[in-house]
């Protein structure tokens, strides 16, 4: 006996999804095309859409799927691992590739051709490759706090001199730079400077206050007793020629251990100043036995967008957008990675099936009955599965950070330590 034609008949689509896939339809149904020039890939994609049709019980219900909807979203599954893969290797490797340089991708995001692409073995990505570590973000802070100390850094440290004048208490740093950084000369000395034409404008930061005795029958510590310098004595003391003398500000508390090393080279003086934006105010007031000429030391203000030292650098890599980091190989993604897309694609899937799914509604009639669909519950259900799938991978890769690695191998070491001290030594016999 036959069976009954309905009228009218039931028919949800016409299109409905193949126990297997087709290689020659996978490798141009990617909307994207990223991986489709891949062999790997396509297999991957092909053996997807069998994964998916038993997971979504094709062998009992139409699947309203075409296998060119399950090759996309198994290429977004693998973009999203590999976006997940690059975003917990920058946070690795960033500091040590600030100022390094980057690359110009395609609409892609993959490598142009070009040096960086070509001196890379493969054409493989940095992101393939495992760094040297040279703390160089920590070395360029170094540098910008050593500056500000006087025990480094990469800022020159320029030196002036000016004339005193009798009876004249305040000098103006600032206006005296400017100048001689105009005419190229020093103010005291008419010598050539280094800073000429690199003042301009900016404010300069004043580091040291000094000055020099002129040459002299005076001895540091010498043999002559205190009524042979008496002549000396009210300004400079006993000292040896050309003795060096810094001035210390009525503010500052010298430390011996912290002055230790100019206290080889220079004497401490009984003069002492103040400077409040870079009006120096000397004490006492110079008159016609005081030294006539001063000696200070200064920076000058740099920009930190034009500076050329190629240890700073300013061209390159300067946030994880502009890493030169392509899309992940996926000859590259091993069976970990391989079974998070295939769980990612069939819950993208799922999701696709349930928007399709949604627009019949909440049910369809048939002749004398309905059919109740669950689009909504297809949605909910994969929308959780790829929020859990990705949590569940960015938990797994915080806590495998070449920071945290670290801190599990000092655990470890300190672990297998403690253990070795419970151990008896083994008894020596002679």
């Amino acid at each position: 006996m036959s069976k009954p034609t309905l009228t009218p008949i039931q028919t949800t689509s016409v299109i409905t999804l193949p126990v297997t896939g087709t290689t020659a339809i996978a490798s141009i149904s990617t909307p994207l095309g990223m991986y489709s020039g891949e062999n790997d890939f396509l297999s991957g994609a092909y053996d997807q859409v069998a994964y998916t049709y038993k997971k979504l019980g094709g062998d009992i219900l139409d699947i309203e799927l075409t296998e060119e909807t399950v090759y996309a979203n198994y290429e977004e599954a693998v973009l999203e691992y590999s976006y997940i893969v690059n975003t917990h290797q920058a946070k690795n490797i960033l500091s040590d590739l600030l100022g390094t340089t980057t690359g110009s991708f395609d609409s892609d995001g993959e490598l142009k051709d070009g040096t960086l692409k070509t001196s890379l073995a493969g054409g493989a990505g940095v992101q393939m490759r495992f760094p040297r570590f040279e703390f160089a973000y920590a070395r360029r802070i170094a540098d910008g706090v050593g500056v500000d100390a006087g025990v480094g850094g990469n800022v020159p440290i320029y030196s002036a001199s000016f004339s005193t004048v009798a009876n004249q208490q305040d000098y103006d740093l600032q206006s005296i730079l400017e100048a001689a950084s105009t005419a190229g000369k020093d103010s005291g000395t008419g010598a050539t400077v280094p800073w000429a034409g690199l003042v301009g404008n900016k404010k300069v930061t004043i580091r040291k206050v000094y000055y020099k005795t002129p040459n002299a029958m005076w001895r540091f510590y010498g043999y002559y007793g205190g009524l042979n310098a008496v002549g000396n004595l009210s300004n400079y003391g006993q000292f040896s020629d050309d003795s060096t003398f810094e001035i210390i500000p009525t503010w500052q508390n010298k430390m011996q251990a912290i002055m230790f090393e100019d206290a080889l080279w220079t004497r401490t003086s009984h003069f002492s100043y103040e400077l409040r934006n870079n009006q120096l105010r000397l004490f006492p007031t110079p008159n016609s036995v005081t030294a006539e000429k001063y000696w200070f030391e200064f920076t000058i203000p740099t920009e930190p967008y034009l500076q050329t030292d190629p240890d700073i650098g300013v061209d390159g890599v300067n946030n994880m957008n502009t890493l030169p980091f392509a899309n992940v190989p996926y000859a590259n993604i091993n069976a970990i990675g391989k079974q998070w897309i295939r769980r990612y694609a069939l819950a993208l899937s799922k999701e696709t099936l349930g928007q399709v799914r949604s627009k019949f509604g909440n049910s369809i009639p048939i002749p004398g009955e309905s059919v109740n669909l669950n689009g909504d519950a297809l949605l909910s259900q994969a929308k959780e599965e790829q929020n859990a799938l990705r949590e569940e991978l960015i938990k797994v890769f915080d806590e495998l950070t070449y920071t945290k690695l670290a801190e599990d191998d000092k655990q470890f070491v300190e672990n297998a330590a403690s253990l070795q001290k419970s151990i008896p030594l083994t008894i020596f016999v002679g």
